[in-house]
């Protein structure tokens, strides 16, 4: 239950300028305000923000109808009552469903692409963006990358990118959901990449016949039925099949390992995030001389294997 309201009423009528001052709030109180109704709520951070002050601004920038990355003489400007009402019953929403911030607002950033999300995908946040934007140095010469797989693609997250970062490949995006492949197509068509990037329903490697990259790059369900069950209720709202893998969280990876060899081209890589399901495939594949990759801006649980690297079958 909140202990008070985000924004103070008068009690008392008052009339003219002194109302107008009164009720008046800026841009930047309104972000702390909300910031802070978001702490005391103790919601959940981890869709693409990992603080209040973050969270409160897309929320508070959506219902105030600006732009995402407005500046910082944007946080003077001074907001009415009637979007002070929007962001009320917005940051409610948040607080009481437990909705991710990116499904209220129908945005999520990634690599620094704006992209469409709402419940049929997972929320964008995978570390993978950081090695995307530095065009996946210094594993791979870019120069020759003609082929991608994003195995898993959801919201067309990582294919985009993949795009925009490789200039002179063609992207190979697919997904077992008609759902997430319908929200991927829209965030295609959306970045005029729809020649570049192609859409397809499969299960894994299963429709893509013999079909070879010079990079496969998945974060495909890792979540185990533990952790699964113990995850915030932020994470309810996201689909089951995007998350869940089995009692260890490693049925999806078995796959990808066991097939990926024969749809990589030699010397091609095979990049897989699986979060914190780490030590679990460390321990049962402990032959496999997995690179766990470092990110600056925080996240891991990603490894790297060249075709040279992986199990013949």
């Amino acid at each position: 239950m909140l202990t008070r309201e985000l924004f103070h009423t008068a009690t008392r009528p008052v009339r003219g300028p002194r109302r107008r001052a009164r009720r008046a709030v800026t841009l930047r109180a309104l972000i702390t305000r909300a910031a802070a109704r978001l702490e005391r709520a103790r919601v959940h951070f981890g869709h693409g923000t990992d603080n209040a002050w973050d969270e409160a601004a897309a929320l508070v920038l959506h219902a105030v109808r600006l732009p995402s990355g407005a500046g910082a003489l944007d946080f003077g400007r001074r907001v009415g009552l009637a979007a002070q009402a929007r962001v009320r019953a917005l940051l409610t929403r948040r607080i009481r469903e437990r909705i991710p911030a990116a499904y209220l607002t129908g945005v999520a950033w990634f690599a620094g692409v704006p992209l469409h999300v709402d419940a049929r995908v997972l929320v964008p946040r995978s570390p993978i963006a950081e090695l995307i934007e530095r065009g996946f140095g210094p594993w791979i010469d870019v120069r020759r990358v003609r082929r991608v797989l994003d195995l898993g693609t959801g919201s067309g997250c990582i294919a985009i990118a993949c795009a925009r970062a490789l200039p002179r490949a063609r992207i190979d995006a697919v997904d077992i959901s008609d759902a997430a492949l319908e929200v991927a197509r829209r965030n295609v068509r959306r970045h005029r990449l729809a020649r570049r990037v192609r859409l397809r329903k499969s299960d894994h490697f299963r429709a893509l016949g013999r079909a070879t990259y010079d990079i496969i790059v998945s974060n495909p369900p890792y979540v185990g039925a533990r952790e699964l069950a113990g995850l915030p209720p932020e994470y309810r709202h996201e689909p089951r099949v995007a998350l869940a893998a089995g009692s260890a969280g490693l049925d999806s990876v078995r796959i990808i390992l066991r097939e990926a060899r024969r749809h990589l081209r030699p010397r091609g890589v095979l990049i897989v995030e699986v979060g914190n399901t780490e030590s679990a495939v460390r321990r049962a594949f402990r032959r496999l001389p997995f690179v766990w990759l470092e990110f600056e801006r925080g996240g891991g649980g990603v490894f790297l294997l060249s075709r040279e690297q992986l199990p013949a079958r």
